[in-house]
């Protein structure tokens, strides 16, 4: 009925949901509703359809709150930023329609490891006697569970009443131990079935092998114990699978300093003392480039080395200098260890009590510094922007960046306190900031939301804006409007057409929802004011458009241009 597309030996213990021991005389429907909320679920974004309507209807009597969206892409969007917040998150659309308008918001997730539950509805089982021709079918009736199976850690049709329940179980166990997506299909003539006989779920904690950890933790502590300069670079899995407080530990406890990946930007406070910046290769800071290069023990944990963490791959790691640890794999220099857990593995490097020697960090954040004096009439920058944002920023500030100079620009943001940056900073999908936001308000009401979209990100989902007001949350969006792709045009020499989009008057938007404040700038003075009028307000949405200079561009986002335009 459905696989796990992944090595069992990637697991990593969670603190999951003790199972109930016994179930009897429970529908499909309502256990899979009662799982959910055992494994954390409290919100389940999406839209009705036919297909689907007997378990909204479950769902609407049930405690969990439902959270209807204007797309399914975007319910996809903001159920993957829910649970970027709150540890898993799920989404429930209709057949076809629903389910493969959402396959794009699902695979950033599954890329990004996101744990976000995907419920579809489907033709009833008694419906599909002779393969009859029914609306939303395409080609036959387990195209869309092929579909998904690509890119979710598990996926079942539940079309036995008998293997129901253990199915559901599977899904939900595994999106938890891998921290991907999982596909679970409900027939609607399924829905309130109750299985016969009774249901006693079995749960299999994974563990390290013994001997392997001890060898790995020997190695790596003798490696760190010889080193001078060593230096660690933690990735996003560090915030997925809640390690956090061990990677604290052990760096506090060692004196070790601690940079980032973009994709994991704000794993921890980027105010703390030890925390050197983000490690880009030479598309960041030279000095956070040196620090990491010249470190002669590079502690790599739980970060994905893709392209864009690479600085499109002009970091320069020497492999023989480098302990590399995620959920899915353990290699210390040439060597590499099986079965080894991630949080056993930073447990072991805690019990060390290693010390290593003292070492000079570079400078944080220098580029947006916002001390210089505000020029009213200056044009604004996107280098400007984000040093006045960033001395706005405080600690019940939650950052959204979008694709593009959003998210290059925000590299330079101080985040003051971890897990509250959010961006698809590694499959880069436009328009995932504005959904995101909705996740991020219901997931975490008492967090502030500071929005940056590009204008192209903004026209491809920004009407969610709708759902916003609608729960009258109060972020701030902040609209970089440069009149098109400004990525894209860096990427690309000369002017060409198809990178422009048609100009919106975006700071009327509030008005024509129904609800917040619009604020169009263009100087320094302009954004300046709007900026402090909308973080006072907590009225409502606040919108700001920001008109800037065609050709303008962060430092970060100009080294990007420069090292990628030459595979363009």
């Amino acid at each position: 009925m459905g696989e796990i597309h992944s090595n069992p030996a990637a697991i990593t213990p969670v603190a999951s949901p003790i199972p109930p021991t016994v179930v009897s005389g429970t529908s499909i429907g309502d256990y899979l509703i009662r799982r959910l909320q055992d494994y954390g679920v409290r919100d389940m974004f999406g839209l009705p359809g036919d297909y689907v309507l007997a378990f909204y209807a479950r769902l609407e009597e049930s405690p969990i709150n439902v959270v209807g969206c204007t797309r399914e892409d975007c319910a996809g969007f903001a159920a993957d930023a829910y649970a970027r917040i709150n540890g898993i998150g799920a989404v429930c659309i209709t057949y076809c329609v629903g389910g493969l308008s959402l396959c794009n918001s699902i695979a950033g997730a599954y890329a990004e490891k996101s744990p976000v539950v995907v419920v579809s509805g489907a033709p009833g089982l008694c419906e599909r006697s002779k393969n009859p021709l029914l609306h939303h079918k395409v080609k036959d009736f387990h195209t869309q569970f092929q579909v998904f199976r690509r890119f979710c850690a598990a996926s079942a049709e539940l079309d036995n009443p008998q293997t129901a329940l253990q199915e559901i179980d599977r899904v939900l166990e595994a999106v938890i131990r891998y921290r991907r997506p999982g596909y679970i299909e409900l027939p609607r003539d399924m829905v309130g079935v109750v299985p016969e006989g009774l249901y006693a779920p079995v749960r299999a904690e994974p563990t390290s092998d013994v001997d392997a950890l001890a060898e790995a933790v020997a190695e790596a502590v003798r490696r760190i114990s010889q080193s001078t300069r060593p230096v660690i670079l933690a990735g996003v899995e560090i915030h997925r699978f809640g390690l956090q407080d061990c990677l604290l530990a052990f760096a506090e406890g060692a004196g070790i300093p601690i940079t980032t990946t973009m994709l994991g930007k704000s794993v921890i406070g980027e105010t703390h003392p030890l925390f050197a910046g983000i490690y880009e290769g030479a598309m960041g800071h030279e000095d956070v480039a040196q620090l990491v290069e010249q470190s002669d023990c590079v502690i790599v944990l739980g970060a994905f080395m893709t392209d864009i963490n690479l600085g499109i791959y002009t970091a320069n790691l020497d492999p023989t200098k480098c302990i590399y640890a995620t959920s899915e794999s353990l290699q210390i220099s040439h060597h590499h260890f099986h079965d080894v857990l991630l949080s056993d593995f930073v447990e072991g490097l805690i019990a060390a009590d290693l010390k290593a020697t003292p070492q000079t960090l570079p400078q944080r954040f220098a580029a947006t510094d916002a001390s210089d004096p505000i020029r009213p009439d200056e044009p604004i920058t996107i280098q400007r922007l984000i040093g006045l944002l960033n001395a706005a920023l405080d600690d019940a500030t939650v950052v959204i960046a979008d694709v593009g100079d959003a998210l290059f620009a925000c590299s330079e943001l101080a985040i003051r306190r971890r897990t509250e940056f959010l961006a698809p900073a590694y499959y880069a999908s436009m328009g995932f900031a504005v959904p995101a936001e909705l996740g991020v308000n219901v997931a975490r009401p008492d967090l502030r939301p500071v929005v940056l979209v590009g204008d192209g990100a903004f026209q491809m989902t920004g009407m969610e804006l709708s759902t916003i007001v609608r729960r009258q949350f109060k972020p701030i969006i902040i609209v970089l409007d440069n009149k098109g792709y400004g990525t894209e045009r860096l990427l690309h020499a000369g002017h060409h057409k198809f990178n422009d989009v048609h100009p919106w008057q975006y700071h009327k938007l509030p008005e024509v929802l129904g609800g917040g404040t619009g604020y169009e700038v263009r100087t320094e003075g302009e954004f300046a004011a709007a900026l402090h009028t909308a973080w006072t307000d907590t009225r409502a949405m606040s919108l700001i458009q920001v008109h800037l200079p065609v050709d303008d561009c962060s430092k970060p986002l100009e080294r990007l241009a420069r090292r990628l335009s030459a595979r363009i």
